[in-house]
């Protein structure tokens, strides 16, 4: 495979690579969001329980005492879930995370490999210039010796 062809591999290598990192990036956001979320769940929760404390304080009827109660296991299993997907959101960044990292080997794969035909495009140049510079003394060498 050409240099050339090479580059044109490593350039779509990298685009693959970026996408990846973008979709990691995502995934990243996406935590942080859930995260957010339950904290907001988590802070409402303990400010209803603050007012359920100061309304019980002033007296409050088992039946009301019922319905906010009733509420506060939504709100917990609200953050359950909302753990869930916390859960899921990691898992999920992950394995973005891996996929990305894999695409960054690769592109460092071929580009190592390019780097390699250009060192050996160069020892080859090398050898040439070197030839011809040989092949120039020699025959200097000789021009000389002819004249002697």
């Amino acid at each position: 495979m050409s240099t050339r062809q090479l580059q044109q591999v490593a350039r779509w290598e990298q685009e693959k690579e970026d996408k990846l990192a973008k979709d990691y990036r995502l995934a990243e956001q996406n935590v942080q969001a859930n995260v957010q979320k339950l904290t907001g769940l988590q802070n409402y929760r303990l400010d209803y329980l603050r007012q359920l404390q100061q309304r019980a304080n002033q007296g409050l009827g088992a039946t009301s005492f019922a319905q906010h109660q009733a509420f506060i296991d939504k709100l917990d299993k609200a953050c359950a879930q909302q753990n869930q997907m916390i859960a899921n959101a990691r898992a999920v960044a992950q394995q973005r995370r891996g996929l990305w990292l894999k695409q960054q080997q690769k592109r460092k794969a071929v580009e190592m490999l390019i780097d390699k035909k250009r060192q050996q495009a160069q020892q080859l140049e090398d050898r040439r210039e070197q030839a011809l510079l040989d092949e120039v003394a020699l025959q200097r060498f000789v021009r000389r010796k002819a004249q002697e």
